[in-house]
């Protein structure tokens, strides 16, 4: 495969889906040179460190638990709501650390994730047809024309809410918020009254009591118990943004995105001769591809080989987002395809983007997913890995630590009549925390079936 000569701008000769048109182009160009100046979010040399633990997890010794909001929002940047979404995926962690037996990588949908694709470029809201709301950091969610117009000021913002929160959460870490020593500091509002209190309890009781056992007898470091690694990932939409976070590491001379440790790029963008795969091959952070059912075995290959011709472990994580009545047969051919190229990849699964419906007419629609689908989705892939001899090593949620209801079923039982009770979400429904918490639990039981 013959490519040409790469660099942070060469995606401008290419196709470029999904873009903001921007009406004051002058602003867009001084804006993104503002934000090229600023510094960086991440440095290097946490990138390839979670480089290598998906490598690790690629070969079965780790498992990648990647979950936070569908769409942050700018008025989320605020310590309940961070703490909130770092205590769920922390509970979610430990239980499938316990349950497993594997360390777990946490990667949050943070710090970053302020766009998002859209299927149609246009909405109708009361009747009015304006342009879709396509993330905080490109437009605004008031119905009005004004408000709907990309604004370059926008990614300004994202910046500095992304460096808030990014900071907060470091903060977090470093404190000792994270510390195993002390779990039930994460427990969320009134998680006891939650059904899988008890069982959550018990895990949590067993594992301080493992810690207990091994550093009386010394086979422990207690200091290691009071820090975690936590990264941070959201889907690399905005190219021109992308590439102003993007400078050469005069470690090794490779160019990162220093805007996050992890960036994904979108099934409505993974077009292999569009603007963002071109983008992508160049960087040197580990890199994500969402995979849907129209996807073919030989594009796939294609688009891997593009992305990581060096064939770097740790650098491609497909995750597949197929839908339950589709992923039995979608899937398979496409892993059979990578494994007989001997391609380098680690599999995660996405069950809540194929699983999308919507409820109620007019303005009394909601779009929502169904906990059970989402829960059958990935109870499939784990079992067509495991049959075609691959592993599935992640699982890519979106989930929030509020009580929210804006995905029916779980063991709350939420019905398409609880959705109004607290829909928050701008774009796409999340699981909420009792939700978030029940699916590890299942995850764990599913596993272990395998």
């Amino acid at each position: 495969m013959t490519m040409l000569k790469w660099s942070k701008n060469s995606w401008r000769d290419f196709p470029a889906a999904q873009q903001p048109d921007y009406p004051d182009m002058q602003k867009l160009n001084s804006t993104l040179d503002d934000i090229g100046a600023l510094p960086p979010l991440v440095f290097s040399g946490e990138i390839e460190k979670l480089k290598a633990e998906i490598a690790d997890a690629g070969m079965g010794k780790k498992f990648l638990l990647q979950g936070g909001d569908c769409a942050e929002r700018f008025i989320d940047c605020n310590s309940p709501s961070i703490i909130n979404k770092i205590k769920i995926l922390l509970q979610m962690s430990v239980l499938l650390t316990h349950g497993m037996h594997h360390p777990v990588v946490r990667i949050g949908r943070i710090a970053g994730q302020y766009a998002k694709p859209r299927s149609n470029p246009m909405e109708t809201i009361g009747g009015v047809e304006l342009p879709s709301y396509k993330g905080d950091n490109i437009n605004g969610i008031e119905p009005a024309l004004g408000a709907r117009i990309p604004d370059p000021e926008r990614m300004r913002k994202s910046y500095f809410y992304s460096a808030a929160t990014l900071n907060f959460v470091r903060a977090m870490i470093d404190g000792g918020y994270a510390d195993l020593h002390h779990p039930y500091t994460w427990n969320l509002y009134s998680i006891e009254k939650s059904p899988r209190w008890p069982e959550y309890k018990r895990r949590v009781d067993s594992l301080l009591d493992s810690i207990r056992f091994m550093e009386t007898f010394g086979g422990l470091n207690s200091e290691s118990l009071g820090r975690i690694e936590f990264y941070t990932s959201h889907e690399g939409l905005l190219l021109g943004y992308e590439e102003a976070m993007t400078r050469k590491s005069p470690l090794n001379d490779k160019y990162y995105n220093f805007g996050a440790h992890m960036l994904w790029i979108g099934e409505r963008t993974r077009q292999i001769d569009g603007a963002h795969v071109e983008y992508f091959r160049g960087i040197a952070n580990p890199v994500g591809v969402k995979i849907g059912p129209k996807i073919t075995p030989d594009e796939l290959v294609e688009l891997v080989r593009k992305l990581n011709p060096s064939n770097e472990p740790g650098k491609v994580t497909l995750i597949s987002r197929m839908g339950a009545s589709k992923i039995e047969a979608g899937l398979p051919p496409l892993i059979g395809a990578v494994n007989k190229a001997g391609l380098c990849v680690t599999w995660s699964c996405d069950p809540m983007h194929g699983n999308t419906i919507s409820v109620g007419e007019g303005g009394d629609a909601y779009k929502t997913r169904d906990f059970n689908a989402i829960l059958d989705e990935l109870s499939k892939a784990f079992g067509v890995h495991r049959t075609a001899g691959s592993i599935l090593s992640g699982v890519h949620f979106e989930l929030t630590g509020d009580d929210v209801t804006e995905c029916i079923g779980g063991s709350q039982e939420l019905t398409h009549t609880d959705l109004g009770k607290n829909y928050e979400t701008y774009v796409d429904p999340r699981l909420n925390y009792h939700q978030a918490l029940e699916m590890a639990f299942l995850i764990t039981s599913v596993m272990r079936d395998a």
